[in-house]
């Protein structure tokens, strides 16, 4: 059998400041009710103030390499998926390497948004598959409480910040792993989500409009997008890696909205117990969200040898992408 790319451990990261709906200060409390209503979000996590991107991705990868007595120094790579990095550069990626003392790995940053983190894994499985990696750490991590504006209803009260990793290595004469993948993106629609200040189109020395440092996003075309390409990706990945839904035991979808994965669930016809749902607890964490419900599924021992596992996340860019992997 060919060589194939294993889950061997994984691990989460959540900080321990928990914000509920009603905690939110600047949210008036008349609209607090309606959060859990439109999204599911009962709390979110936010990282202290002397915590930066990288500090909650090193807890999530330490905790994933200790889970299984991994000494860092094997590993070939530290891939790190965020769309909210500590600096423009150097990737923070660098940082995580240095901090978890992967000496020998080399290490990048991949921003796909909130489908960052499925994209990392597929990067990560080609490397090992190609055969120029035999261990790869993919990292997730994300603070979007700093990129939110505290009056804007439409973003803040939804989203959390947190950090999933994932330890890949590679296995030979296995059926298990990670089966196929599908990455899709949609660059124009890229306005749709967006923080319009910081890069060279809008450096800050131009800025006139302070609210332009903020995150938005077009909501009701988020939702429409995230709720068809989310079902379609499905279709498609089960259709063309030739396996059955009722095979499928677990889908771990990007935490966004309840009301996206219900709906979701009803086109698809993949009962809604199935899914893993969190986002009551911590909010859309971003390119964090799909590896954090992953380990709390694969944390809680409830998975079998041998049942597969589909991760989907639809994000900025328009960005979307699924891996399915038999555990």
């Amino acid at each position: 059998m060919p060589i194939s790319s294993v889950i061997a451990s994984t691990g989460s990261y959540l900080p321990e400041t928990v914000i509920s709906n009603h905690g939110l200060e600047k949210i008036p409390p008349s609209l607090a009710a309606l959060i859990e209503q439109k999204t599911g979000v009962k709390t979110r996590r936010f990282a202290g103030p002397s915590q930066c991107t990288s500090d909650l991705a090193i807890a999530a990868a330490e905790n994933c390499l200790v889970r299984v007595g991994f000494d860092p120094v094997r590993l070939d790579a530290v891939i790190l998926g965020t769309s909210s990095p500590d600096r423009i550069q150097p990737a923070t990626a660098t940082r995580v390497q240095h901090k978890i003392g992967a000496v020998n790995a080399f290490a990048f940053d991949l921003n796909s948004v909130c489908s960052s983190g499925v994209y990392a894994l597929k990067v990560a499985d080609a490397f090992i598959k190609s055969g120029y990696s035999q261990s790869i750490l993919v990292v997730a991590a994300e603070i979007y409480s700093r990129y939110l504006d505290p009056k804007d209803f439409s973003t803040y009260p939804y989203f959390g910040d947190g950090a999933g990793a994932v330890l890949l290595t590679a296995a030979a004469n296995t059926d298990r792993g990670l089966l196929y993948s599908l990455l899709k993106t949609d660059g124009q629609k890229a306005d749709v989500i967006q923080i319009p200040a910081g890069g060279t189109m809008l450096p800050y020395t131009r800025l006139e409009n302070p609210k332009d440092v903020f995150f938005k996003m077009v909501g009701r075309e988020v939702y429409d997008f995230a709720v068809n390409e989310g079902t379609n990706i499905i279709e498609q990945i089960i259709r063309e890696a030739k396996v059955e839904k009722e095979e499928i035991s677990y889908i771990v979808a990007h935490q966004a909205n309840i009301n996206i994965l219900k709906e979701i669930s009803s086109r698809t016809g993949l009962p809604l117990e199935k899914f893993v749902v969190n986002l009551d607890r911590y909010g859309n964490t971003a390119a964090a969200s799909v590896l954090i419900a992953l380990d709390e599924l694969l944390a809680s021992g409830q998975v079998k040898a041998g049942e597969l596992i589909l991760l989907v996340a639809f994000g900025g860019g328009l960005s979307w992408g699924a891996n399915l992997f038999r555990y």
